[in-house]
């Protein structure tokens, strides 16, 4: 594409103003752009000069309007002089672009995409010379007499093709015959027909539809029953396919089966050229032909035969053998009637669709963009998986959009249609987004769509209605076009129409989203569906199978997942908004091979209704039923599941309970209820289905020998454990009242274990426990909070005594809360070794609950950030009444202390929290958000990136952006109905791939702004910074800058790593549709590329229990003899006491100039180093060089002394292994 409009710009006039828009658009990734035919290298060889398909339909803007009135040549438009304003016709233009396209610069977009998505028109002549010559051939083709399908069938086998006979298959006792006739008229159909052609995905053919009439003479008025016209259909294609193979064709071509879904009553003819650089060689146009045999629409089968409630099959099976034929009864054949009436509908459909772009111009373009959206979603075929029953549906579509044009028909006599028709003059745009707004709120299980009709349809509505799940019926057309799809895959549709309305509603904060709508793949399993199962169906053992149901499907396959759809949408109910099966779309096949070659493996997507998806009992019929057949249809569908429950309210009902041990589990509900359901009804062994959500759960557990001590214990742990714990803090507290020298106001927490998005679930660590616990998995972290005391003079007006103030009344908490509460511990903590300013606010008060719980206390007074900005400003030491413009400041120690400690109070005290409060609410308002941060910040832990390079802050940040829509508001008070509630991920799966998926691609130089608090605050200035510590820029409306929590990192090393580390996830997660996803792996962390790994010793680190790879005999208690147990009755738990985290610091700090280091802070037994390149290259020697050096050795004695030194390596390791003495257990050194 990015050629193309190059091409055409060197053919324009003056300078254009899309020129913006269209160098975005050619560094979008689009599938379309990758999928030509013969690569880049192609389209460039067409010369550089050459015109682009379709110009004369393009928009080209202000200027190429402007050139075409005022000539090429003008100097108004090549001079420099200054441009005249817009005319009324410019004007005009700008006005319908914004109108009738959204925007202008969405307009030029799509104006850049159309022409990409259509075949060139440069490489069509050789198709039609080529559709000419079989045009002629077809027309020449010899008869061949009526003889045995059988007999047929042996002879053609000779010649080494197949007959697709369809079911049931003709036998030696049948009685009809089959012969073949030269076709009575060969015409082209379909979209190519009518020049509305659209790229597949995946660098798939266009398709050329060739409808071949067969002749009336080889038709029976019976031929409708038993399959006996698709025997007949079958053995004309077979016959057309052998005279094109043979050597007398003098066609030079591949020719293929094909069945839509795997259905042998579809089968077509793809016709495949070879290159041979003939004149009819159309191979660099990318497209084959099918050629399609049909019905003339005055054939001897009689239409009335054909209606939905009409039964054409006479299956005898040992049920009904016995009875007698006239007498037994047979069920309607809905799905087998609408595949005999799709071979009456190809000339039909083209009449429709030419009608159709005929009365409106901007239908060609509106079913583009359609297609276009509809195969970036899997609703087509492609290489990857297809949403079920989507597979060829082009007349859909095109059926779709006339239904807007021209209103439904009327159900009742006297009445109006129920949807009017929007008319003719409406762009391509609007056009589009009123297709998506049908899509996107009509009920097809409740209201059937007959596209209005001037002559009626044949057919009632209640025919179509009760043989169907789905209707929509065209005006010219007898067929069902949603026949065979389920009901699951419309509601998926649904959803998906939901979900880009949304996007295209969003405000302009939210960026453009072209590409979203158009560009961006949308077929990715992991960010698509909330869960994804994968099923064997080699094992497949049908509880129930019926032979009408599988002849009537076509196949036993389609019977079979035409059951499992209706099946498990009943099962799950309203739990889900959409249930879908997802499978491989039908290949072409040798024409030696007969039937098509259905799908072992298929998956289930499940889109979460999260008010009622985790719901633990199904309530059934009450046990005084009058109708015992609906409590025992009940008892058939749920089997050994099913029981007689009585509930608190009296009532007496069928349930059924799914039983779970914790809250993780929670969220596997509707997946076990599929896993019941498949085992029940069809066979298939839990070993069979393979899912992801336990092996993800595993990675935020500790581990079993671990959590079972907790269990056995039976004290309350988990978030639900720490809010317990805060609130009874708080009323202890609030209960010492007037002991306190001031009252206490607001208590702040600020811990991410009290707003739900700790990684792992937390746990207290008892005295009674202490000595059960390996050294190893001691570790317990400290739940920050603040304190606020009420306003009083008497709090001093220096920062040095404010800082004494607070200490002493830590020291009186602390003395109190001991008294008050017995096993209580409170210990008052004075700076951590690394800071020494008198006026930074580094006192704490630790406190040990008797349970077990570590509370850390700070105290806020808001006069501190008074006195600081008094220090920065210069006010500090100059008389209040003197002028502004004597006042100084002097950038001395005093100073810097000063913008550390303001730093450290704006982010400790006034954004921490708020941002606590925020995130809470988004945890509260959005099931899947607390644990898709906990998934994304130990992907990145265990990637060593957490922590010491991105705070948690930023990453709950990035969650955020996945969830909270633009323009929509989000707090602790904010309803469900005004959000998109339902849009967003259900699950921690689908929010962990949508956060990975966000990664890869952002643009981290041009910011974030995410809408955290709501509409109550200030519109985000966006500010990207090109260096410093930290790269990143995350934009709040309370923090304009985006850098409260990126200031400290990541840099441009880190950042780029996340990229790189992003990609590589994403890719591997596509492991999904191979059923190769070693989830475990995602988490583990390559050490091959740093330059050296520093090996901790796992037995001294109190955090090793939450290592991703940990070794359970490590987290033994055994002693080193077996017969001498380990004794550790003086052992106590020290709150967060992290050695190895506290080597990282200093590394980090002490060699901040000389390497990088990365680390895993939950429980990492891994230093990861990688030096700084530029030192490893000589340079002149000089004082405070900033790294440890050692001079370059001479090449010889002669040599002279340049006072060359290069990073002295070994001795900064001998540095860190003494730092590190009795925590650091090797050094490896990779070369």
């Amino acid at each position: 594409m990015a050629q193309n409009l190059k091409r055409k710009r060197a053919t324009e006039a003056g300078p254009r103003k899309n020129r913006k828009v269209t160098e975005e658009d050619e560094q979008t990734e689009s599938q379309y752009e990758d999928d030509n035919v013969d690569g880049s290298g192609d389209e460039g060889s067409e010369g550089e000069g050459e015109p682009m398909e379709q110009d004369d339909e393009e928009w080209g803007g202000l200027d190429e309007s402007a050139a075409d009135n005022k000539g090429a040549g003008s100097p108004e438009v090549n001079s420099g002089k200054a441009k005249k304003p817009p005319v009324g016709e410019e004007l005009r233009l700008i006005k319908d672009a914004s109108d009738l396209f959204k925007s202008s610069s969405f307009k030029l977009q799509i104006d850049a995409l159309l022409p990409n998505v259509r075949p060139k028109a440069s490489r069509i002549p050789p198709l039609d010379r080529f559709l000419h010559k079989l045009h002629t051939y077809l027309s020449g083709l010899p008869s061949i007499e009526p003889q045995h399908p059988l007999e047929a069938a042996r002879k053609l086998k000779k010649k080494g093709i197949a007959i697709p006979y369809s079911l049931p298959h003709p036998t030696e006792d049948t009685n009809w015959k089959v012969a073949f006739e030269k076709p009575s008229e060969i015409i082209l159909v379909g979209s190519w027909a009518n020049k509305i052609s659209v790229k597949p995905k995946d660098g798939l053919k266009f398709g050329v539809d060739m409808a071949v009439e067969m002749p009336n003479s080889l038709f029976q008025e019976k031929d409708y029953l038993n399959g006996r016209f698709f025997q007949k259909r079958a053995f004309y294609l077979a016959t057309i396919a052998s005279f094109i193979k043979s050597k007398n064709s003098n066609l030079n071509v591949d020719i293929l089966y094909d069945s839509l879904q795997g259905d042998t009553r579809s089968t077509k003819l793809i016709i495949i050229p070879k290159k041979d650089d003939s004149e009819v060689d159309f191979t660099k146009l990318n497209a084959q032909i099918c050629i399609i045999p049909v019905l003339s629409p005055n054939s001897p089968i009689p239409l009335h035969r054909l209606s939905p409630s009409h039964s054409n099959l006479r299956v005898t099976t040992s049920a009904t053998s016995s009875e007698d034929p006239k007498s037994a009864t047979h069920p309607a054949t809905p799905l087998y009637n609408t595949a005999l009436l799709r071979c009456l509908t190809p000339r039909a459909e083209l009449l429709s669709t030419y009608t159709l772009k005929n009365e409106s111009l901007a239908f060609a373009d509106a079913l583009t963009l359609l297609r276009i959206w509809a195969n970036q979603r899997g609703y087509s075929e492609g290489s990857r998986l297809c949403v079920r029953g989507f597979e060829g549906k082009g007349p859909w579509w095109s059926a779709l959009l006339g239904c807007l044009i021209f209103g439904e028909e009327p159900r009742e006599k006297g009445k109006g249609s129920k949807r009017k028709p929007l008319g003719r003059g409406l762009s391509s745009y609007q056009l589009f987004r009123a297709a998506l707004d049908f899509l996107a709120k009509h009920d097809f299980e409740k209201e059937p769509v007959f596209v209005k009709s001037k002559e009626g349809h044949r057919f009632s509505f209640e025919e179509y209605a009760n043989a169907h799940e789905a209707v929509f019926v065209d005006s010219s057309l007898l067929v069902n076009l949603l026949a065979g799809v389920p009901l699951g895959s419309v509601e998926l549709l649904k959803y998906d129409a939901q979900k880009t309305l949304e996007t295209l509603n969003q405000t302009i904060l939210s960026g453009d989203p072209f590409p979203d709508v158009f560009l961006t793949e949308q077929r990715d399993l992991p960010t698509r569906f909330d869960t994804v199962l994968r099923l064997d169906l080699s094992s497949l053992q049908p509880l129930k199978t019926s032979i009408q149901d599988t002849v009537d499907s076509g196949s036993p396959a389609n019977a079979t997942l035409s059951s499992l759809s209706s099946i498990l949408r009943h099962g799950l109910g309203d739990r889900v908004k959409a249930v879908a099966i997802l499978h491989p779309t039908s290949t072409p096949r040798p024409i030696s091979q007969s039937d098509p070659t259905n799908p072992a493996i298929i998956y289930i997507g499940i889109v979460h209704n999260m008010q009622n998806a985790f719901r633990l009992v199904d309530h059934g019929p009450a046990a005084g039923e009058e109708d015992e057949s609906v409590v025992q249809r009940f008892r058939e569908f749920w089997g050994d599941k099913a029981e007689l429950r009585r509930f608190k309210d009296g009532r007496i009902i069928e349930s059924v309970v799914w039983e779970v041990k914790t809250a993780d589990e929670r969220a596997h509900v509707p997946s076990m209820v599929v896993q019941y359901l498949v085992k029940r009804h069809f066979g298939i062994q839990e070993d069979a289905v393979q899912v992801w959500q336990s092996s993800f759960d595993s990675v935020l557990r500790l581990p079993e020998s671990i959590s079972s001590l907790y269990v056995g214990s039976g004290m309350q742990t988990g978030f639900k454990g720490t809010m317990t714990a805060f609130d009874n803090l708080v009323r202890s507290i609030k209960a010492l009242g007037d002991d306190l020298p001031l009252s206490l106001m607001s208590v702040s927490p600020v811990s991410e274990q009290l707003r739900y998005t700790n990684v792992f679930s937390p746990v207290p660590v008892p005295k009674s426990l202490v000595s059960l616990l390996p050294p190893n998995a001691r570790y317990v972290g400290p739940i920050e909070i603040v304190f606020e005391f009420e306003k009083s003079s008497r709090w001093p007006d220096d920062l040095k005594a404010i800082q004494k103030i607070k200490l002493a009344f830590l020291e009186r908490i602390a003395s109190l809360l001991m008294r008050s509460i017995e096993g209580l511990r409170a210990n008052v903590v004075v700076g951590d070794g690394v800071h020494t300013s008198e006026i930074l606010d580094q006192s704490s008060l630790e406190i040990v609950t008797p349970e077990g719980w570590v509370f850390s206390v700070r105290i806020w007074h808001d006069r501190e950030a008074t006195l600081l900005d008094r220090i920065l400003e210069g006010r500090d030491k100059v008389l209040p009444h003197l002028a502004p413009q004597f006042r100084q400041v002097t950038k001395d120690k005093e100073y810097y202390d000063a913008v550390e400690a303001k730093e450290v109070y704006t982010r400790r005290f006034i954004h921490a929290p708020r941002h606590h409060r925020a995130i809470a609410a988004l945890s509260h308002h959005y099931a899947a958000f607390s644990g898709t941060v906990r998934l994304v910040k130990r992907w990145l832990a265990s990637h060593w990136l957490l922590h010491g390079h991105i705070s948690e802050e930023a990453v709950e940040l990035i969650c955020a952006k996945v969830f909270v829509a633009a323009g929509r508001d989000v707090a602790a008070d904010t309803e469900l109905e005004v959000t998109v509630h339902h849009l967003v991920p259900g699950s921690k799966e689908r929010g962990f791939a949508a956060v990975v998926s966000f990664l890869r691609g952002w643009k981290w130089e041009e910011g974030l702004f995410v809408p955290l608090h709501g509409s109550t605050a200030v519109e985000a200035e966006i500010k990207a910074v090109a260096s410093g510590a930290g790269v990143w820029t995350i934009s709040t409306e309370f923090d304009k800058g985006g850098r409260m929590w990126t200031t400290h990192g990541p840099d441009l090393v880190a950042a780029n790593r996340v990229q790189a580390l992003a990609s590589a996830t994403w890719n591997f997660l596509h492991g999904m549709e191979r059923g190769n996803l070693d989830v475990k792996a995602l988490f583990i962390h390559p050490t091959q590329d740093y330059d050296v790994v520093v090996q901790l010793k796992p037995s001294v680190l109190p955090r090793y229990l939450h290592n991703i790879a940990v070794d359970p005999k490590l987290l033994s208690r055994q002693g080193k003899y077996a017969n001498l147990a380990a004794s550790d009755d003086d052992a106590t738990a020290r709150p967060g006491f992290d050695p190895a985290r506290l080597l990282f610091n200093d590394l980090q700090r002490i060699y901040a100039d000389t390497f990088k280091v990365f680390f895993d802070p939950f429980g990492g037994d891994k230093y990861g180093i990688v030096w700084d390149p530029s030192l490893k290259q000589p340079r002149p020697f000089r004082v405070l060089g900033g790294f440890s050096s050692v001079p370059v050795k001479k090449e010889n004695e002669k040599a002279k002394d340049k006072g060359m030194v290069v990073l002295n390596e070994g001795a900064i390791l001998s540095e860190i292994e003494r730092l590190g003495m009795g925590l650091i257990k090797n050094l490896a050194i990779h070369v």
